[in-house]
């Protein structure tokens, strides 16, 4: 009996040299969705890589029920002493909601027909790859209150010219490289054709930004760098295996008016050892072929590694969004601000907890926004704040107490929800000045001296610091989560929110690898204050989108240092060159000047916004004709204006199970779910991201574009099969309608 068939893929792609088109897809013959078990397609006239060209391979496949995407790849072969297995490197890849699948029981070796990279339904949805064995090394250039410039030259004749940079990473191990330069005089007649260059794009990718219209995407750096004069904002990142068997040479050149090509300067070389932290600024010294100092450069550097796992190509919802998806009702810190300076806009729940979570969802939220950050044993907690305090009784005053402020850091989970005897905390601290009193709610935010103002703290659900675990599996599926991930960030005067925080990419990882797990079929948005952090969310995983936050120009909160948090424009331009959904504002920022809104509409971008003056029906009207797409604001249960207080996901759902009994009572045995089912309410709202079913024809994926050939392609059913498993809406148990859960990926053979 026959159980298997041939099946030739054949698809039309343009890529450099180096890159590969590859196809993974849901049986083990396709890799079962794996990114390092992608099928490599073979280009059918090698000579034309410079084009569009034809890729294809046959590959022995079942009889039914087969799915597929195409990807773009660079496939490393094992070397010893680098990596002993294959590794294959995403460069970008199919995301459209469902993928392409198989017809049934056919073959197709005879008829050769020539699919098209990223389009299909007629739509085209094509994403950046993430970080599965490989890493990335990014450095900024940019000016700054705290740091000296970027590049600075000694001489004077260089002053008011353009220079170059020019970076490239060398492997000291695997790669001997050439000698560079040595005893070559310093001249601004140097003969620049005696420089080993390399024009062919190779592994490791080196790529450059400038955070400029029209410049901030990634692309190939020139053959003599990139323009970086003080005021430029460059952004230059190193994709490798090993970045600390690196080093990495930094060429620089000078521009004359006179000279077709530009005047070599001299080079720097940033050092393994530069960057010990994985994270922070280095200064070196930009030394001239004859090595006499005639500059420095100070760089903003930043090391991110890939989780441990993570290569699951099913599904992505990183930029997946509706047009119709807008004015989402976001409750701020659950049902909103308990420590709110304002008494009329301070929720009577106490903040970030499960309590004040569920509570908002009951009242109709769409999604809620809190804020998560690590304890001293590595537990995603649940907490606004870097410090909490706690309450002391003094010892020569039994009848008083003082507040000491602690990092949320230094206290375990166990301190944290049930401290008992923190008097290990103390050290340095005199005996004989203070001792923990004994009562047992000893852990308090600032503002609440000492005292808790609420009610029902005897109830689990009511207790500070809950861990992220619990809210993924107490609070309702129907509500969505705008996961803040806390991260410290440096003021322009120099002070930090918090000093000495943990590793960085094993903070992002735990925090990553608690929502992949326990996710379920949750809507997700990560977002957080810290650009880098974002940066890092959007590499690490390819599953949920990302969004900047950004205080932008305000009189309310103190500025940071990072320029790219310094207004509206600045968060933009960002946002398109992290290729994250797009950015969380300010709304004081905002009303200063409407029209930012419209800049980051027309870069393809989604819009939340923040605030205090937020909390207000009728700005919260304004901002959604405004077409705002999330509005987050406090007290949710009064400044909710829905009739029907049900967040738009429960709707979505209901609707879903009732066209699913209308559909099997037509058609029988057969199930179809239309993909046109959208709740008819007034704010708009986002169907749930793992079973949308097809693209719309009022869908459009932002960032992309939304046909290729000017049609609607409207696809009115979902049906399909994964393991023999047939779809049957919101309790599917296919890959579409469930992807494989993150705890399926950590579980080995």
């Amino acid at each position: 009996m026959i159980e298997s068939r041939a099946w030739e893929f054949r698809v039309s792609c343009q890529v450099a040299p180096e890159e590969q088109v590859c196809v993974v897809g849901n049986c083990d013959s396709l890799g079962m969705w794996d990114s390092q078990r992608v099928i490599p397609l073979y280009s059918e006239n090698p000579s034309m890589y410079s084009e569009e060209t034809v890729w294809s391979t046959s590959v022995q496949i079942p009889l039914s029920g087969v799915e597929y995407r195409y990807c773009v790849c660079i496939i490393l072969e094992g070397r010893p002493g680098l990596h002993d297995e294959q590794v294959v490197v995403v460069r970008r890849w199919e995301t459209n909601m469902l993928p392409r699948k198989i017809p049934d029981g056919v073959s197709n070796v005879a008829e050769g027909n020539v699919e098209q990279f990223g389009l299909y339904g007629g739509y085209e949805r094509v994403d950046q790859g993430w970080l599965v064995k490989d890493s990335v090394v990014q450095f900024r250039l940019c000016n700054s209150t705290l740091y000296n410039d970027p590049i600075m030259l000694f001489k004077k004749k260089y002053q008011n010219k353009n220079v170059r940079v020019k970076v490239t990473p060398i492997d000291l191990i695997n790669s001997p490289h050439e000698p560079h330069m040595g005893g070559i005089d310093e001249s601004t007649d140097f003969d620049i054709s005696s420089l080993h260059i390399n024009t062919k794009p190779t592994w490791p990718i080196t790529e450059v930004a400038v955070m400029k219209e029209g410049l901030c995407k990634f692309h190939q750096q020139d053959q003599f760098g990139v323009v970086c004069n003080n005021g430029d904002y460059v952004v230059i990142q190193c994709r490798m295996l090993k970045p600390d068997s690196n080093v990495f040479l930094c060429d620089f050149y000078i521009e004359d008016s006179r000279e077709e090509i530009p005047c070599y300067l001299g080079c720097s070389y940033i050092l393994p050892s530069n960057m010990k932290e994985n994270y922070g600024v280095a200064t070196l010294p930009i030394t001239s072929p004859k090595h006499i100092p005639v500059g420095q450069l100070t760089v903003h550097y930043m090391v991110v590694y890939p989780m441990e796992y993570g290569g699951d190509m099913s599904v992505s919802y990183a930029h997946h969004w509706k047009d119709s998806w807008k004015g989402l009702e976001v409750g701020h810190r659950g049902a909103g601000n308990s420590y709110h300076s304002e008494s009329k806009s301070c929720a009577n729940i106490r903040e970030n907890t499960v309590a004040s979570l569920k509570y908002a969802a009951e009242k109709g939220a769409d999604m809620v926004e809190f804020d998560v950050q690590l304890s001293k044993d590595l537990v995603p907690v649940i907490y606004h704040d870097f410090h909490a305090c706690i309450a002391l009784k003094r010892k020569k005053e039994q009848d008083k107490t003082d507040l000491l402020e602690i990092p949320i850091k230094d206290l375990t989970l166990s301190q944290l929800q049930a401290p008992q005897d923190l008097s290990h905390l103390l050290e340095g601290t005199p005996c004989d000045i203070l001792t923990y009193c004994d009562h047992e709610d000893m852990v308090y935010h600032k503002k609440e001296q000492g005292l808790s103002r609420f009610c029902d703290e005897e109830f689990e659900d009511h207790q500070p610091f809950p861990t992220l675990q619990r809210a993924l599996e107490c609070v309702p599926l129907t509500c969505g989560f705008n996961v803040e991930v806390k991260w410290t960030m440096q003021l322009r005067d120099g002070t930090y929110e918090l000093q000495h925080p943990f590793e960085l990419n094993h903070f992002m990882d735990l925090i990553i690898k608690m929502i992949l797990e326990h996710s379920g079929k949750r809507k997700i948005v990560f977002s957080c204050f810290h650009p880098d952090i974002c940066t890092m969310l959007r590499l690490k995983q390819n599953r949920y989108p990302v969004m900047f936050l950004t205080q932008g120009i305000s009189e309310v909160w103190p500025p940071y240092e990072d320029q790219r948090t310094s207004s509206i424009p600045h968060a933009i331009l960002y946002a398109v060159n992290a290729d994250i959904l797009g950015i969380n504002v300010h709304t004081e920022d905002l009303m200063r000047d409407h029209t930012q809104m419209k800049i980051a509409l027309d870069n393809n971008l989604i819009v939340f916004c923040w605030g205090d003056d937020n909390n207000d029906q009728e700005n919260i009207k304004f901002l959604k004709k405004a077409g705002l797409h999330g509005i987050i604001y406090d007290k949710i249960d009064e400044y909710n204006t829905k009739v029907k207080k049900e967040s738009i996901f429960l709707c979505e759902e209901r609707e879903a199970e009732e066209e699913m009994m209308n559909a099997s009572q037509a058609e029988g045995a057969v199930i179809t779910k239309s993909s046109t089912s959208v709740c008819l309410q007034s704010t708009g709202g986002m169907a749930n991201f793992s079973e949308m079913a097809a693209p719309l024809a009022s869908e459009s994926d932002f960032g992309k574009p939304a046909s290729l050939n000017g049609t609607q392609n409207i696809a009115t059913t979902s049906s399909h099969c994964m393991d023999k498993v047939e779809c049957n809406g919101d309790h599917c148990q296919c890959s579409h309608c469930k992807p494989t859960s993150f705890s399926g990926i950590l579980t080995s053979e």
